[in-house]
Order: C-alpha cells, then structure tokens, then sequence
C-alpha cells in the first residue's frame, strides 16, 4: 500500500512539474507563432529557460531551509505552485506583440519558480523513493509530466484552432493553467507521503543567505558587463566577417547577440564559483563536494549534457518547423504531435521503466540512446519530402466537453509516423536518464545534486534555442535535422567508455 502511495504521488508531481513547462516552452512557440513573431526570435525566447541550467545556485538554500506549517519540502512545494499560479495569470494579461518585454520578463519569472519547482520536487522524489523503485518511479514521473505536458502542450493547441476546436485565445488558455496549478498545490499541502525527519542543521543559515547573495550580485554584474561591453566586442571580432558573407543584416545580428550570449556565459560562471568560494556558501560547497569526490564525476557530468542534446536540438523550433516549415494546421499539429505524441511517450517511458528491469541502467541507457538518434531522421525525412508522402487518414469529429473537433479533420500519414517513433524513443530515454541522474545523488544534498545534474542536463533543451533558430534559418530544416542526429553520437561513445562506472551505481549502496 505504501510503494503505490508513493509512485502515485511520484506521478502526481510529475504533473505539476510538467504542465508549467509547456507554457514557456512549445506552447509559447505556438502563441508566438500564432502572433506573427519571426522564427530567430522564437528561437531567442527559448532562453526564458535559463534558470532550469542554474538553479542549482539556489538549491543549496531549499537544501538548508524549511518552510514553516507543512511536512519537509512540502512547504516549497506549495510556496512555488501557488507563485506560478500568480505568475501565469499575469501572462495571460500581457500582449506578446505590444509588450514584447514585459512578456518576456515574466515568462522568464515564470520559468525561475517553475525551476524552483523542480529542485524541491525532484529532492523530494530521491528521498522518497528506495533504489529498488527508481526504475518504475522515474517511468512514472515521465508519465505525469507528459499528460501535463498533453494539457498544457496538445490541448491548448486544439482549443486555440478557431476552425476546429474550441476557438479559445491564449489568455483563456493561461488562466486555466493557473487554475489547475493553484489545485496542485492544494493536493500538495494535503495528500503527499511524509519524508523521514533529517537531522536540524545548526550554525550557518546566515553564510548561506549571505553567499546566496555574493553569488547573485556577482551574476548581475556579469549581466551588466556583458550587456555594455558585449556588442561592441562580438562586432569587433565578428563584424566584418558576417559583413562579407551572404546573409541577411537580421541573421548576421542574431549571430552577433548570439556569440554576446555564449561570451556573456563564459565571463559569469567563473565569477560566480569564486564568489561562492569566497563567501563561503557553505551548503552549495558541501553539496557539490560530495559530487565531485565520486570516481569520473567530471566525465559523467559531460554524458549528462550530451545525451539528450541532439533530441533536444530537434525539438527546440519543432512547432515552428510542423506550422511554417511543413504547413501543418493548429488543431493536426495539436491532435498529432500534441496528444497522440504525448500519450506515445507515457507508453515510451512505462514501456522504459519496465525494459530497465531486464536491461540494467546502462544497457537501458545505450539502447534507448540509440533510438533516440535515430528517431531524428524522420523529422529530416519530413523536412525533405514534405507533407502526404504516406498519404492521410481521417480523424472523426469529437465533443469530449473539455476538448472538441468541430469536423473531421486529415491527419498526415508521415506526420504520424514520425510522431510515433520520436515520442516512443523519447518516453524511454527520458526514464533511464532520470534513474542515471537519481542515482548519482546523495541523500544528505538531493536538492543541490540533483539540480546541478538536472541543470547540466537541461543545457541542450535551452541552450539550443537560440543557435537551432539561427542555423535553421541559415542552413534549412534539412541539414538542421541531419545536424541534430549526428549531435547523438558523442552521448552513445561516452556511454560505452563509462560501462563499468555506470554499471557500478546499480548495485552501490546509497550515500
């Protein structure tokens, strides 16, 4: 009775990671879409994501500090649904078009506490869950974040088409979103297992808030910096060079804010680990520590960047490609790509989880890499021959109450083909990566582990928006797609150089 209470609630929390995703993700790329904003642009706003890469910096404190009136992490828990819920309904009040910035700025708010999320949630998950439920617990938080996803992602999208769903606007969209999340954090409050109690930690509150903010101030100065020396410096170096080429002044510009961003990176990190060191944040220092003394730490932090980078590189414009690129509508993108491809990838990540109970992790880790590479090839194939290769079925008009086709509508063969394989593939990989990373935590720093992994892992899915946007434009979806495949090989190498540690974490006892 215990274990299926706490895969339940593992599925539960999925959901709640998973729907505000969407909403500054694919989602957002369609309103955009929809609102007539340019594709580099688009790709420029996948950087709202940045706080999922570094959230670890803030985790350290969700590690040292409890809310007060509710069990362990279930204080955050709460404290962060209901912000969201605050945050997606000021969203939904602000133009795209008319308040670029401001809309902007709080899909970037958004995606912070959506991050902030996470931390708490996925420590919560590795404390709850014994070594032996990973597996099927990281299978069925893929589950729960994929519905969400179907919510907030598939759904959306056919309640949008005005021709064959329900003809809503975005905003209405939104604000049931902050319906449904103001909800979770009532389940969350009220119904999740309890956590053994930990230890009380005594003696550096203080320094930790304080090397919170040395951190913080150190990462707006490298903003500030990079902001005023940035430009002039990418044009110094860059300038004539673009100049001489053949593209376009507007995409020669992306490629200069582009090497202003990468620069930008390069100059903060640095001086955020010493300002850490030097302020003495003494809970980050510990956590990352802990990490660091592990046998090939470095080298498994490198495999977490890369194995889902090529998947990610051909999903960052992927609703852009199937309504510009391809010419799909609203409501087939959404029924295709949205439900029924969302709903493949529960089964990839059950069908997964249950795979990696014969397989192993690493083993389960290569092979479902494999297919993830593979699966890219068929957004190449689509992006060649374009849409009615394998012809169309037609999909029947429904009234469910929620969500509607108002006439049947075609539904392209290839479209479906591709849809199966990429979400299937992707469902399992997502579930071995999840256990991979559960694994490589401590239990005395989940939260600060697990966010520095998950952040490493989440570089490729924000990282590459801006780049995917401009080589999009530059090369063309083809080579694009051609490009993202061969970014799978280096993960698929790294995994076999690191069998023997990999297969050492199933059997190590939990630290």
């Amino acid at each position: 009775m215990m274990r299926a209470w706490r895969l339940l609630a593992v599925a539960l929390l999925g959901f709640a990671s998973g729907l505000p995703l969407a909403l500054t993700g694919q989602a957002m790329q369609a309103w955009l879409t929809t609102a007539g904003v340019d594709i580099a642009t688009i790709g420029f706003l996948g950087l709202v994501g940045l706080p999922y890469t570094f959230k670890f910096l803030w985790a350290p404190l969700m590690d040292r500090f409890e809310l007060p009136g509710l069990p362990r992490r279930r204080g955050w828990m709460v404290l962060t649904q209901l912000l969201l819920a605050a945050l997606l309904l000021a969203l939904a009040a602000t133009s795209p078009t008319d308040a670029t910035r401001a809309f902007a700025l709080l899909a970037v708010a958004i995606a912070f506490v959506s991050a902030s999320q996470d931390v708490v949630i996925d420590a919560y998950r590795t404390e709850l869950l014994p070594a032996a439920e990973r597996g099927l617990g990281a299978s069925l938080n893929v589950a729960g974040y994929r519905v969400a996803m179907i919510v907030s992602g598939g759904l959306a999208l056919i309640w949008t088409d005005a021709g064959q769903g329900g003809g809503w606007s975005w905003p209405e969209v939104y604000r049931l979103m902050a319906a449904l999340m103001a909800a979770s954090a009532v389940v969350c409050a009220l119904l999740l297992p309890r956590l053994p109690p930990r230890p009380r930690q005594h003696g550096r509150g203080l320094r930790d808030l304080i090397g919170f903010a040395a951190v913080l101030a150190v990462v707006a100065l490298g903003v500030v910096l990079s902001d005023r020396f940035g430009p002039p410096l990418a044009h110094a170096l860059l300038g004539g060079w673009l100049a001489a080429s053949t593209l376009s002044p507007a995409l020669q510009g992306r490629w200069l804010d582009l090497a202003v961003l990468l620069g930008g990176v390069a100059l903060t990190l640095p001086l955020a680990a010493w300002a850490a060191r030097r302020a003495r944040f003494q809970t980050l220092l510990a956590g990352l520590g802990d990490y660091f003394s592990q046998p090939g730490a470095v080298a498994m932090l490198l495999l977490i960047v890369l194995y889902k980078l090529g998947d990610a590189f051909a999903g960052a414009l992927l609703t852009p490609f199937l309504l510009k690129g391809v010419g799909y509508g609203l409501a087939e993108v959404g029924v295709v790509n949205k439900l029924i491809g969302l709903w493949l990838t529960i089964a990839g990540a059950l069908l997964g989880g249950a795979l990696m109970l014969r397989l192993g992790l690493w083993r389960a880790l290569l092979a479902f890499g494999v297919l993830q590479m593979a699966s890219n090839l068929g957004f190449w194939w689509l992006a060649q021959g374009g849409r009615g290769q394998l012809g169309q079925m037609l999909l029947p008009a429904f009234d469910w109450g929620f969500v509607k086709l108002a006439a049947a509508t075609p539904v392209d063969g290839g479209l479906l083909l591709v849809v199966v394989l990429e979400n299937l593939s992707g469902g399992m990989g997502t579930a071995a990566f999840l256990a991979f990373l559960m694994s490589l935590c401590s239990q005395r720093f989940t939260a600060t582990q697990f966010a520095l992994l998950s952040a490493f892992a989440s570089i490729g899915r924000v990282w590459v928006g801006p780049l995917a946007g401009v080589l999009a434009q530059t090369i063309g979806w083809p080579i694009f797609f051609v490009l993202s495949t061969l970014l799978a090989l280096p993960a698929l190498l790294m995994l076999w150089a690191l069998r023997a540690p990999i297969r050492a974490l199933e059997a190590a006892p939990v630290r």
